[in-house]
């Protein structure tokens, strides 16, 4: 599936033009979710699950006791707990929650005190999301649908943003970096994992909807 590189595209906070059609390529991320949701152990362009958590250095002790299911459909690239370990009380936003690994983890370092809120766009995902903390029974979790580029918090309630392999598949990086800051309470901490270029990538890629995803 491809985008025309000519399409005529502005975006919202700063008519910012982006190099392909949000609506198409977030029919495809979230096709690609939608399967990882569904079929955790299927084949996958990219790694899943407990090896890859592993892999990323998330530590035996907080993954081991976890059941399969909180664990199957993790598909992160970073660990973006390694940057500042979260504190008992506060509030954070896991953008692009998926089936909500993060947001476990998360929900486990800021304690009853604390309230973590995970947002994704793949109906799947929260839905397993959902799942995941009503069976762990953990009270201070919840997943609301919603963008990167628009999250469903208010303005400076957050004192954590996380992210995990998310923001390299929106096109409007200025929006997505615009709503992190905007739901940040003064002082408050971006914790992102994520993939970026080291050399310029031609036009023609920039709008190959294929490589966005793969």
């Amino acid at each position: 599936m491809t985008a025309d590189a000519s399409w005529d595209r502005g975006t919202a906070g700063g008519g910012v033009t982006v190099p392909v059609d949000p609506d198409v390529l977030r029919e495809e991320v979230q096709r690609k979710y939608r399967e990882v949701a569904r079929e955790p152990d299927g084949e996958h362009h990219f790694h899943t699950g407990r090896p890859l958590a592993r892999r990323l250095g998330y530590p035996d002790e907080w993954v081991d006791p976890l059941p399969d299911r909180t664990v199957e459909s993790f598909a992160g690239i970073a660990n973006p707990f390694s940057l500042r370990g979260l504190q008992p009380g506060e509030r954070v936003v896991d953008v692009g929650a998926g089936a909500g690994f993060d947001s476990v983890v998360a929900a486990g370092q800021v304690g009853a005190d604390g309230w973590v809120v995970g947002v994704d766009m793949t109906a799947d995902m929260r839905d397993k999301a959902r799942d995941i903390v009503g069976w762990l029974g953990l009270g201070n979790v919840e997943f609301r649908e919603g963008l990167a580029e628009s999250l469903p918090v208010p303005d400076g309630w957050a004192d954590v943003v996380i992210a995990n392999g998310v923001f390299n598949l929106c096109p409007d990086k200025r929006a997505v970096f615009e709503e992190a800051h905007r739901v940040l309470a003064p002082g408050g901490w971006l914790q992102f994992g994520d993939i970026a270029n080291g050399v310029e990538v031609p036009e023609e890629a920039v709008a190959e909807i294929d490589l966005w995803t793969g």
